[in-house]
C-alpha cells in the first residue's frame, strides 16, 4: 500500500481503480467531475496508453475534458457520442437506495445529462460519502443569472413547506465573484441538513422559474463503488441488492500519481 497517499486519497483511488472493471474495449464512457472522478480518468488513461484500451470519453466539464486529453483518452461531445455505455462519476452523498447529492464540483447539469444518457451509472466514492439520510451536504441548484435573487427567494419560500430541516440558500462564490458553471449559470447551495423526501423535493424545486436543475440524482445510479483507506472496496448493485467486497493492492506508478493536486 502506498505510503504517500493519505487514507482518503487511497479510498478514492481504489474506488476508481475498481470501477475501471466496468469499462470494456470500444465503450463510450461518461467521465465525471471532481477529485474522485479525476482518479478514474487517470486510471483509464493508463489503460489506454499502456494496455491499448480503446474508449471514447464524454466529459462532464471542461476540466475533466482537459485531464482526459492529457492522459490520452479520446474525447467527444455527447451529441457526437449520442448514447453511452456507462458513466462513472463521484458523489457528494449517497443513501441506502443509491440516491445521490451531486454538484459540489459545480458540474451537476452536465453530469445529470450525461448520466441519464447512459445504459449504466457507476458512482465511485470514499466511505465518508455514505449517509443514512441525504441533506447534510448542501444541495446545489444551477440557476440562470437573470433574477437569481428572486429565484433564491422563491426557492426558500418553497422549502418552508417541504420535509427539510433548513430553508436557506447561499450563492456560490469564486473569489469575489459568483461561481459560473460551464453553461454560464450560477449555483445556489441549499443548506437543508436533512431531506425527508428527496423525490418530492427534486420535482417541486425544478418547477420554480430560474432553476435549471437540482443536484438530486434519483433512480439514476445503478452501482456504487465504495473505497476505504485500507484498500478495501465494496461494490453495491441497486438492481440485484448484492454487495461484494474485495481489496485493491497497488504500488505507486510515476505516471498515474503525477499531479496529485488535481
Amino acid at each position: 500500500m502506498s505510503s504517500r497517499l493519505s487514507p482518503i486519497d487511497t479510498a478514492k483511488f481504489v474506488a476508481a481503480k475498481r470501477a475501471c472493471d466496468f469499462v470494456e474495449d470500444g465503450m463510450r464512457v461518461g467521465l465525471g467531475t471532481g477529485s474522485t472522478a479525476a482518479w478514474l480518468v487517470r486510471c483509464l488513461g493508463e489503460m489506454v496508453t499502456e494496455d491499448g484500451l480503446r474508449i471514447t470519453g464524454v466529459p462532464t466539464s471542461a476540466r475533466t475534458a482537459e485531464l482526459a486529453r492529457r492522459v490520452g483518452i479520446k474525447v467527444v461531445s455527447l451529441d457526437e457520442a449520442k448514447w453511452l455505455d456507462v458513466t462513472i462519476d463521484g458523489a457528494d452523498e449517497f443513501d441506502g437506495e443509491l440516491n445521490l447529492i451531486k454538484g459540489g464540483g459545480g458540474a451537476l447539469l452536465q453530469e445529470k445529462i450525461v448520466a441519464t444518457a447512459s445504459d449504466k451509472m457507476v458512482v465511485i466514492a470514499d466511505q465518508t460519502k455514505q449517509v443514512q439520510c441525504l441533506g447534510a451536504f448542501p444541495l446545489p441548484l444551477e440557476v440562470v443569472p437573470f433574477g437569481w435573487r428572486t429565484t433564491k427567494a422563491l426557492v426558500e419560500e418553497t422549502l418552508a413547506a417541504l420535509d427539510v430541516l433548513g430553508d436557506h440558500g447561499t450563492l456560490r462564490q469564486m473569489g469575489d465573484a459568483p461561481y459560473v458553471t460551464d453553461e454560464g449559470n450560477y449555483i445556489l447551495d441549499l443548506h437543508l441538513k436533512r431531506i425527508g423526501d428527496a423525490r418530492q423535493l427534486a420535482l417541486v424545486i425544478n418547477q420554480i422559474p430560474g432553476v435549471v436543475e437540482n443536484g438530486l440524482f434519483i433512480d439514476i445510479c445503478d452501482i456504487v463503488v465504495i473505497g476505504h483507506g485500507d484498500g478495501r472496496v465494496e461494490v453495491k448493485d441497486v438492481n440485484t441488492g448484492v454487495t461484494r467486497e474485495d481489496r485493491i493492492e497497488f504500488m505507486e506508478n510515476d505516471n498515474l500519481f503525477r499531479d496529485l493536486g488535481d
